[in-house]
């Protein structure tokens, strides 16, 4: 049985009045109330932050919009206990989930809610989610079954080592899964169905589907640089090789041309920036393990 006295539940909420009441009694009643639980008000202009309040739990409040990732980092650097678990506000996250993924976490570092094919979900959402998970499964070098949930449970302490990382608008789920697996913590999926959001959703898939991307090669980068600099190389080179095939085939001779020279030396360009940069990210790491055992 799951010891929720162990757990913080955080909600980051914007305008979610007309839904942010049912939630909290839903997770109230799975937690037995032993949990702590917190709504982070994300600069709502509905009464959301009052509706929290008046339903018994503690309410921090930003003065203005900040973005999702924001109200992450507030609910964790306010939780107290050592758990700390991360759900929407807007009534697609289940709070029976809770129990099994605190369970999980006590020999995991980061369980993520995993969402399965019986979500309510929209199937541009869904093929979008998909490429997500196959390019960060690849660079990561480990199956990942949904990249952009936010419902989530940490191990607070480990949480806060890469609270810097998360960005303050959304991607914070693909930030903190990327940022754990690829810091050699546990990482581990319980499968749940999300339910049709209530409201409209704040996420636009083409501007966000292009933040996503830039952050998965951002933190892939910052990890392990050849992931992305060895097959970008490859590339270039390929090209190179075959523009002077091309013309060799051509004119008969052995002849460069300024294409080829152009990709070729790009070629040779990224490989050594992606080694001094594999070098420096290796450095890093030690650094900051050293520092975390200090």
């Amino acid at each position: 049985m799951a010891n929720f006295e162990k757990v913080s539940v955080v909600l980051p909420a914007m305008n979610e009045g007309a839904v942010i009441q049912s939630v909290l009694e839903k997770v109230k009643t799975v937690t037995k109330g032993l949990s702590e639980i917190i709504v982070v008000d994300d600069g709502s202009t509905d009464n959301t932050a009052r509706i929290a309040e008046a339903c018994g739990v503690k309410v921090v409040r930003h003065r203005y919009n900040k973005g999702n990732g924001a109200a992450v980092k507030t609910g964790a650097k306010t939780a107290t206990r050592p758990f700390v678990i991360f759900m929407d506000a807007d009534g697609q996250h289940d709070p029976v989930e809770i129990e099994p993924m605190i369970d999980l976490l006590e020999k995991n570092d980061l369980v993520i809610g995993a969402r399965t094919s019986d979500s309510e979900g929209s199937i541009h959402r869904n093929i979008a989610n998909s490429i997500y998970n196959g390019l960060a499964s690849y660079l990561s070098e480990q199956k990942i079954l949904d990249l952009t949930s936010g419902f989530r449970a940490f191990k607070r302490p480990l949480l806060l080592k890469i609270l810097f990382m998360l960005p303050n608008r959304f991607s914070y789920p693909t930030t903190s899964t990327l940022a754990f697996i690829k810091s050699g913590f546990d990482v581990g999926f319980h499968p749940i169905v999300a339910k049709k959001r209530v409201g409209k959703s704040k996420i636009r898939i083409f501007r966000d589907g292009i933040r996503f991307f830039t952050i998965i090669f951002k933190v892939i980068i910052i990890y392990s640089p050849l992931k992305v600099f060895l097959p970008t190389s490859l590339a270039f080179g390929f090209l190179g090789l075959l523009s002077t095939l091309q013309a060799v085939l051509s004119q008969n001779r052995l002849v460069i041309p300024n294409s080829a020279i152009f990709l070729l030396t790009t070629a040779v360009n990224l490989i050594l920036l992606g080694l001094v940069s594999e070098q420096i990210a290796s450095m890093r790491i030690e650094i900051a393990e050293r520092n975390s055992e200090e």
